[in-house]
Parts: structure tokens; sequence; C-alpha cells
């Protein structure tokens, strides 16, 4: 009886060892070099670097630009506000008070700044993760009489600038049009500084 407990047991301890080996190391560290090989800035998270190599964000990770003279993100749940570490959205239900009010407070302080329009509503809402990096073509176009009065630049070059940053669905109809907030406001500097 004993002897049949061993026989059965050691294959399993054999099979557990090596399935742990092959996928909780060897596979992993081969995806991870094949991913370097591959794609080296995906794989290090799409960071985006300045003129003197520090990193100033991600193109696949959200922040919030609280300068009015740069185009806003959505609002995020994340945490105080686009933490990476806190990533979820409110899981407030559409007849949330607390939504409700900060919707209407969000809209009311957007419509003050361009009262003859309907704000979109991605301004408004947070996304799921709360870390999410692009606006609606619609949401950047209503920023573009604030952010070209206050930087003194023609609404004319910013809503071409706006129209150039659309990135269109992928192969032409995975995903929607969009627009990368950090791309954006990096292209918005050099045309014109805050």
């Amino acid at each position: 009886m004993g002897n049949d407990i061993s026989t059965s047991l050691r294959p399993a301890i054999v099979m557990t060892i090596l399935f742990a080996l092959l996928l909780g190391i060897l596979y992993p560290l081969a995806m991870t070099g094949i991913g370097q090989a591959i794609f080296p800035s995906q794989a290090n998270g799409s960071l985006v670097r300045d003129g003197k190599g520090a990193v100033i964000g991600s193109t696949v990770i959200g922040q919030a630009f609280t300068s009015e003279h740069y185009f806003q993100s959505r609002p995020s749940a994340a945490g105080k506000g686009y933490d990476g570490l806190s990533s979820s959205g409110s899981n407030l239900g559409p007849t949330s008070q607390v939504l409700i009010d900060r919707v209407k407070g969000d809209v009311a302080k957007l419509q003050a700044t361009t009262p003859d329009r309907p704000v979109p509503p991605d301004l408004v809402t947070t996304s799921a993760s709360g870390l999410d990096p692009d606006i609606s073509p619609e949401a950047a176009f209503y920023q573009v009489d604030r952010v070209a009065r206050l930087r003194g630049i023609p609404a004319a070059r910013v809503q071409a600038l706006v129209a150039a940053h659309v990135e269109r669905p992928m192969l032409g109809f995975l995903g929607a049009p969009h627009v990368n907030l950090l791309a954006l406001n990096r292209a918005l500097d050099k045309i014109g500084a805050p």
C-alpha cells in the first residue's frame, strides 16, 4: 500500500515541478525576450521622453493636465486621478446622486467656457480603467477655442493640429476615432508655449 502511494505521488510531484519551471519561468522569460526584441518600446511601457531623456508620460496611460492652456482629459476615477496603482472605475450607476451631481457640475463648468455648444460625454464621464489616454475628436474640437484664446494662437491653427492628431480605427473598423492627449499637448507646446 505504501509503495502504491509513492509510485502515484512521484509523477505528480515531478510534473508539478516541471510545469512550474516551464510555465512559471521559461515561458515568461521567452515572451519577455521576444517582446524586448520585436517590440521594445511597447514592452517597456510605451514611454514618452522629453528632449533631455526624462520620462514625461506614456502613450497608453492617461494623465491629468492641470493647466487650462492644455487640452483636458476625461475625468479619472483611479485613486486621486490617473493613479496607475489604483486603476478602476467609480462603479457609480446612472441613478447614483453622487455621479449625477459630479456630471452636472462638470457640464456647468465646461458650458461656462463654451456656452453655445453641447458638451461631449467623454469630457464629463470616466473610463472603465480611469487611465484612458485618449479623448474623442469631438471632445478635442470642443476645447479648441479655449486653448487658442489662452495661448494666443489662431483657432484655425489649433483646429488643424487637432485634425492632424485624430487617429482612425485600426483596419478602418476596429475601435473608434480618437485623439491621444499627450501627443496632442506635446505638439501644441511646439507651436506655442503656454
